[in-house]
């Protein structure tokens, strides 16, 4: 897989001033480069500008959409997969004759499925869907130059 590497416009510096003679106006942040608010503050603000330069880039874009796109098939497909499953414990229910009369412990078996069988296909489904979301956002981290 061909890694892409987002960059800032050339009118801003990797630290997230303004190129050197382009003007004497303070960065978008409001503060000039190494004045009041240098430090810690001043890192985390160059973070989140050189972030907001990639998004608004045209290659930017194209992965901000690309990220959505791909959460939203995740959430699709992951959907997709649990009303499947809840449909086939539906229709194993109605198709299977006596299944429904069946009793575990004392409890119906239709019971049983839903308390025993539906929870952990949920915690399941969630699991996956958490691990493979924060995947794709790594990967757009990865691709927009955020680490």
């Amino acid at each position: 897989m061909t890694r892409v590497r987002v960059t800032a416009p050339r009118g801003i510096s990797a630290g997230g001033a303004q190129a050197a003679g382009a003007t004497g106006n303070p960065p978008a942040g409001g503060v000039p480069a190494g004045g009041a608010g240098a430090g810690s503050a001043a890192g985390l603000r160059t973070a989140a500008d050189a972030r907001e330069a990639a998004e608004e880039s045209d290659a930017g874009q194209v992965f901000v959409q690309a990220l959505i796109r791909s959460q939203l098939r995740l959430g699709i497909v992951v959907a997709a997969g649990f009303l499947l499953i809840l449909l086939a414990f539906a229709l194993m229910l109605g198709v299977v004759p006596g299944l429904a009369e069946l009793r575990i412990a004392g409890l119906p078996f239709d019971w049983v499925l839903l308390g025993a069988g539906i929870y952990p296909v949920i915690g399941l489904s969630a699991w996956l869907y958490v691990r493979t979301a924060a995947r794709n956002e790594s990967r757009y981290r990865d691709l927009a130059g955020d680490r």
